[in-house]
């Protein structure tokens, strides 16, 4: 249901809890992490709201801007605001969209075109698509797009290991391997001949098979 990568986030005005924007504007020459809740006051993503608040440095360290979208009026974000407050320790400090119209849902292809009727009366069920992920870079482009199930919360742990992952092979002709964390070894991208390794890398690379290049991460 997702945009494919490499694919432009589109632009939208929207009306948030911190004033109206134009998305991209919005982010301008940053990150953003555009994140997708089906309700408010639903127990998980209450959970996710207030973790992500704690995190938000790291975010910035990285710069990351943050924005969250659910199909409730900002209205009632704001009272929602407070119950995350009371039961995760700290409030969103972020921006949350009011998406009443299902305007955004739909453009972002989490819900179908021919949805209608009012928020209001809609369930989480009804937006049960609307849990999605996106990062997109300074270039307005989606670098990473993830759809979650209504029960399982988000790791925001794992989304900071690939915005890391991302930010480092766009500087970087560097590929990251599984389970790769700051400041462990990388891959050669493939696009990168050996020639060109040679001069980026003068003091070689291990090479358990011609096509795996392993170096040091780049600083």
């Amino acid at each position: 249901m997702t945009f494919q990568i490499g694919a432009t986030a589109p632009d939208f005005e929207a009306e948030t809890t911190e004033g109206p924007i134009r998305f991209h504007d919005w982010i301008g020459s940053s990150w953003a992490l555009l994140f997708s809740h089906p309700k408010d006051f639903t127990p998980v993503c209450t959970t996710e709201l207030g973790t992500l608040a704690r995190l938000k440095g790291e975010f910035d360290k990285r710069g990351v801007k943050l924005i969250g979208l659910s199909v409730d009026p900002v209205t009632k974000h704001s009272l929602w605001a407070e119950d995350i407050r009371e039961t995760q320790g700290v409030a969103p400090n972020y921006p949350l969209i009011g998406d009443t119209d299902l305007k955004i849902s739909k453009l972002y292809n989490m819900l179908p075109e021919s949805t209608s009727g009012d928020a209001n009366n809609r369930t989480a069920a009804d937006n049960a698509t609307v849990r999605t992920v996106f990062i997109i870079g300074p270039d307005k482009k989606i670098k990473l797009a993830l759809a979650y199930p209504m029960t399982t919360g988000r790791n925001f742990d794992e989304i900071i290991r690939v915005i890391d992952s991302l930010q480092l092979t766009a500087k970087h002709r560097v590929a990251t391997p599984a389970n790769w964390r700051q400041g462990e070894d990388v891959i050669i991208a493939g696009s990168v001949s050996d020639d060109e390794a040679k001069t980026i890398y003068p003091n070689g690379w291990k090479s358990p098979k011609p096509y795996i290049r392993i170096v040091p991460q780049p600083k």
